[in-house]
């Protein structure tokens, strides 16, 4: 079964990242100089890259020979953590996995050694969906954080997670991705897929996506697989259900005519 576009092109580096250079540059930093922290707060709106940017900071803290704080994305170890079989990469749905004894399994595994790697990296994703019981249970491991292990949250809610919790954090404000930067990966996207979009087309998807480019993506899949390899302007406006320029006009020209 072939893999969506936006797994199938997900960053594998810090570089790779798109509209988040305030960050990835922070990080590079921080692993070039071995000062990074043992736990990570990645907020903002979805689809801005906070779960991709927390898989390759594990990358990055665990990879043998990083080049410049970004990991080689070549060595065992970061295939094995891109392909997802990595043992010490640690993934948690805090959605379907919230209760205080999901979070007190974590904290009892967490103090264990790692098997393979450097460090053992849990990613927490949607952290803000704990239960007020399982944000005290996983606050003493903040407190007392192993040395061979990194904590990384994600949410889109920072509001809803304790100031207790958010204290003990870096924290990493993620923005809403520019529609130039969007529209940009969206070419190299068309042409990495041979497929051909007209650049208004990518454009009026940029402006639809409000900043995510995973959204940005996904619309962009659907479109391909609507229209195939040849996607015109006019094909993504069908699809979005936006009208042109002669229908709002009509419009305006309807209300004019009823007063």
């Amino acid at each position: 079964m072939p893999e969506v576009l936006y797994r199938k092109w997900r960053p594998s580096t810090l570089n790779d990242l798109v509209g988040q250079e305030h960050i990835s540059q922070t990080l590079r930093h921080s692993v070039d100089s071995a000062r990074f922290a043992h736990a990570y707060l990645f907020c903002g709106p979805r689809g801005t890259g906070k779960t991709s940017t927390a898989r390759i900071l594990a990358k990055a803290i665990n990879c043998p020979t990083p080049n410049d704080g970004d990991p080689c994305d070549n060595c065992q170890m970061c295939n094995d953590i891109s392909i997802g079989r990595a043992i010490d990469l640690i993934e948690i749905d805090a959605a379907s996995n919230r209760r205080i004894a999901d979070i007190r399994d974590l904290t009892e595994k967490i103090h264990y050694t790692p098997g393979e790697a450097k460090y053992k990296v849990y990613i927490i994703d949607e952290v803000h969906m704990l239960t007020q019981e399982a944000f005290n249970a996983l606050l003493k491991t903040l407190e007392e954080p192993p040395k061979h292990a990194v904590m990384i949250l994600a949410t889109t809610d920072v509001q809803k997670l304790p100031l207790t919790i958010i204290s003990r954090c870096q924290r990493f404000d993620f923005r809403r991705i520019p529609n130039d930067q969007i529209t940009n990966k969206l070419v190299q996207l068309s042409e990495s897929e041979n497929v051909t979009v007209d650049k208004e087309a990518l454009k009026i998807i940029a402006n639809h996506s409000t900043g995510s480019l995973r959204d940005a993506e996904n619309i962009l899949e659907q479109a391909i697989v609507s229209f195939v390899d040849n996607i015109s302007t006019d094909n993504i406006k069908e699809m979005l259900k936006i009208g042109g320029d002669t229908l709002t006009q009509k419009l305006l020209e309807f209300i004019i005519n009823k007063n």
